[in-house]
């Protein structure tokens, strides 16, 4: 099962990206995005279930992160918005063959490759 996550870019303080993780159509119910910032472990940032109405967020960033999914477009997505420094990392998506979200690294089964944000202050 083949992830691919784009979106990431440089941007400064206070600004918005939108990350996209494409996924094969009719499975990974679950879905998560994760992130890894140099010298620091992988953290979780976000998980959507089947709908947009199943979702959870790490402390860190909520109430400036939203995950929502496109069914039809097989694709979901991270809109981060107040962007700061602390953000910049490789934001992997993950997925897993299950309706409960997943939070630690060890749920998910299926990986993209990461894409890149960097936040300059």
């Amino acid at each position: 099962v083949q992830l691919q996550a784009s979106g990431g870019g440089l941007v400064q303080a206070g600004r918005s990206l939108r990350l996209s993780c494409a996924k094969p159509s009719g499975t990974l119910y679950s879905m998560a995005w994760f992130r890894e910032a140099p010298g620091k472990e992988r953290e979780f940032v976000a998980a959507i279930g089947r709908d947009d109405d199943s979702t959870y967020y790490a402390d860190s960033v909520k109430g400036r992160f939203t995950a929502s999914r496109d069914s039809a477009k097989n694709t979901v997505y991270l809109q981060m918005n107040n962007l700061g420094p602390d953000d910049t990392a490789v934001y992997i998506c993950a997925g897993r063959f299950s309706y409960v979200l997943g939070f630690r690294p060890a749920e998910f089964s299926f990986w993209g490759q990461g894409t890149q944000v960097t936040v300059s202050s």
